[in-house]
């Protein structure tokens, strides 16, 4: 193949991709104008200007968003068919745009017009005769890979096609790794192309083992989805949860760069609205708090008496002294807590309390003025109301959760369900801790999720409903603003109640993606799936990476948040990742230590193999060496995964290494944020070994393995999943 000829063929391609640009710039000159349009309706002085206004922007700002999201690698795909099928070159790109002419002048990758760029083979071209992929460099055309699908055809019209470059998907592979993941959207292949067009309803799963791009095909299915049934995804929601903060940095850009911005990315510690958790517990807290059985620990737990709240009330009455003691109160308490949620009862509570008081009344004097009149008296009367509001107080999730930190409380409501040791471990986790964000670990997230949903949001009645209330307990209309405020002056001294910003009614999304489900603990899956009762599911996992001991557990929760919806299966069997080399160490680890692992094949060789060093008595100098040899090899992000025990000792060594001054993040930073991510020239990461779930470098070291193995009960699995993260090359400390 001549230079001649392949200069002459990106020619011709940038020739083409100049043009888009230019529609590009026409197209966003075309929204901001709209936007200035839609500013200037909101002037007309009536509501319909109004309306008009808040639409013209918004269509404006999306449809900005994308063309902003589109501009690295706009142009990626071009198709040459069967002159019988279209004579002029189909053109693939992240978004559609039309000429001046209104005419198609690329197509978005999502449409059914795109799908034969990656459904085409060789064996079944489908009047593909040649596929071409662009490779850009902003807005400069750097090279084309091509594949001749149908050469007996191109023969047989005369085509003048020539074909160039090593293949796109074999380019692809062998490119640098940096910080953050990047879309496929040109090297999709025929079985991920599968699953990404997959039916919209019910639940679609994607599994298969390492490397074989799990989590990118099904961000591309989120763009998919988003592209095929806007008004449903965009206004119910999209929700993609991940492993970690660092994964869910890793894979941020992805989605933008084909054209979607309305997406919520959260990590399992940002699942609930208002909450953000970033460290892990120790895998035996862990383990005790995924359980199942925590919820009905938290059920327990939000039905009993608010610790510090009055046990007795007394009050006189005309002739007699009326008394609501420990053992009525506590049977009151029982039986509100069968009408409903806790926060959604508050309005009943008052009217249930003269209930009680009324049936005490004996004397001829308070029955002779009757109950509306006892009700009248009682309700102006502040220490009944102030009573009211302590005895029965609005709660919060988090307040509820520092309960179980009192060793007294927990071994009460935990009778039965824990062991005295489980508790244990509860308590120490929360000792000295609070249930504000810096305090949370991620496994605390879904035991708050699970004390909102059992505690309710409280009710919003307007006053002016409010008799109309078929609900309404005589004697219970205290405007629920004055119980708040009497049970802040009076319950638990110095306490201030603030409603939660997130209600219940805002967790539900049209549709939920879930990475890496495998290591989905019961109580995660519980809260995961309030958040798509009623959506359609993307389920990424593979079984043999699992760090969840009780799988059995997990997969009955897991059917529990799916039930009743159609499954559509995909699975994935080449690994695209790793060397070929990489990946038969991990297989043959994974077979040793006797995983059930699902092993892919691998299609890149590299002819080097991994190097193991054993007995190694100076840890520091070996890793040292180990990472300068693997950094002055690749251009891209080395990781050092280490125990959990030394990952602070090796980050102090990393910063103190004068060689690698730029290329590694502050120790500092990574103590303060454990799953921070560094960003721009940092290429050198200190990593455990479940922060590097889904991640991948173009090498690792991995410091300490039979450590990282013994760490938990799902050492093994969480090792395999650290060897299979590297593409070229791999080093092992012992």
């Amino acid at each position: 193949m001549s230079d001649e000829l392949v200069e002459r063929e990106v020619a011709r391609e940038q020739e083409f991709v100049d043009r888009v640009y230019t529609q590009l710039e026409v197209s966003a000159k075309a929204a901001q104008e709209l936007a200035q349009e839609g500013h200037a309706r909101g002037g007309l002085g009536h509501e319909g200007g109004l309306v008009e206004r808040d639409a013209m922007v918004f269509q404006a700002a999306r449809r900005m968003a994308q063309l902003d999201a589109a501009h690295e690698g706009l142009v990626f795909g071009r198709l040459d068919l069967d002159p019988g099928l279209d004579d002029e070159p189909r053109y693939i790109g992240r978004i559609g745009l039309r000429d001046a002419n209104r005419d198609s002048l690329l197509i978005d990758w999502r449409a059914p017009a795109a799908a034969v760029f990656y459904q085409a083979t060789a064996v079944e071209p489908r009047g593909v005769l040649r596929r071409r992929v662009l490779r850009s460099e902003g807005r400069t055309v750097v090279g084309v890979e091509d594949e001749l699908l149908d050469a007996e055809t191109a023969e047989r019209v005369e085509a003048d096609l020539p074909i160039i470059g090593e293949g796109a998907l074999m380019a692809q592979l062998s490119r640098a790794r940096d910080r953050q993941m990047h879309s496929i959207v040109a090297t999709i292949q025929a079985e991920q192309d599968k699953a990404i067009r997959a039916p919209g309803k019910g639940v679609t799963t994607i599994t298969g083992g390492p490397g074989v791009g799990k989590t990118v095909v099904a961000l591309h299915r989120a763009a998919y989805l988003l592209y095929t049934d806007r008004r449903r995804y965009e206004s119910g929601g999209v929700l993609i949860v991940g492993p970690s903060g660092v994964f869910m940095r890793y894979i941020e850009r992805v989605l933008p760069s084909l054209g979607e911005t309305a997406v919520a990315l959260r990590s399992l510690g940002e699942v609930v609205d208002g909450v953000r958790a970033t460290r892990h517990d120790e895998p035996a807290v862990a383990d005790v708090k995924g359980s199942a059985r925590m919820a009905e620990l938290m059920r327990r737990t939000a039905r009993q008496q608010a610790p510090g709240s009055p046990t007795e009330f007394r009050v006189f009455y005309r002739d007699d002294v009326l008394r609501l003691d420990r053992g009525r109160l506590g049977q009151l308490r029982r039986q509100l807590m069968g009408q409903g949620r806790r926060n959604q009862l508050i309005r009943r509570v008052p009217g249930a309390l003269l209930d009680l008081l009324w049936r005490q009344v004996r004397s001829e004097r308070g029955r002779d003025r009757g109950r509306e009149s006892f009700d009248d008296e009682l309700l102006g009367d502040d220490s009944f109301v102030e009573f009211a509001a302590a005895w029965w107080p609005p709660l919060d999730a988090r307040e509820v959760l520092g309960w179980l930190h009192d060793p007294e409380f927990l071994a009460r409501v935990a009778d039965g369900l824990l062991s005295h040791d489980e508790q244990q471990l509860l308590l120490k986790s929360w000792s000295g801790r609070t249930t504000e964000d810096r305090d949370l670990a991620i496994e605390d997230v879904p035991l708050l999720d699970e004390l909102r949903y059992a505690l309710g949001d409280l009710p919003e009645t307007p006053d002016d409903e409010r008799d109309r209330d078929p609900e309404h307990v005589r004697g219970a209309g205290i405007d629920i603003g004055e119980l708040l405020t009497a049970a802040d002056r009076e319950f638990s001294s110095g306490r201030s109640w603030t409603p939660p910003a997130y209600r219940l009614e805002d967790d539900p999304f049209a549709h939920v993606l879930v990475d890496e489900a495998q290591d989905l603990t019961p109580m995660q899956w519980r809260m995961v799936g309030r958040r798509g009762r009623a959506a359609s599911w993307t389920i990424v996992g593979d079984p043999a990476q699992s760090s969840w001991p009780v799988p059995e557990e997990s997969a009955k929760a897991r059917a529990e948040a799916l039930e009743g919806k159609p499954l559509h299966e995909f699975h994935l069997s080449t690994n695209y990742r790793n060397s070929a080399e990489i990946y038969a160490f991990a297989a043959a680890y994974a077979d040793r230590v006797g995983l059930d692992a699902d092993l892919p094949t691998a299609v890149r060789s590299t002819g080097v193999e991994p190097t193991v060093l054993e007995g190694v008595a100076d840890l520091e100098a070996a890793t040292r060496q180990a990472v300068a040899d693997i950094a002055s090899q690749v251009g891209g992000t080395v990781g050092v995964v280490v125990p959990a025990a030394r990952r602070s000792d090796v980050n102090r060594w990393l910063a103190s290494w004068p060689e690698f001054a730029d290329d590694a993040p502050s120790a500092a930073a990574s103590a303060a944020d454990p799953t921070s991510v560094p960003s721009g020239e940092d290429r050198i990461v200190v990593l455990t070994g479940l922060d590097t779930k889904g991640l991948e470098f173009d090498g690792i070291v991995v410091v300490r393995p039979d450590e990282i193995e013994a760490e938990s009960a799902t050492g093994r699995a969480t090792l395999y999943v650290v060897l299979t993260r590297a593409t070229q090359l791999l080093t092992t400390i012992s």
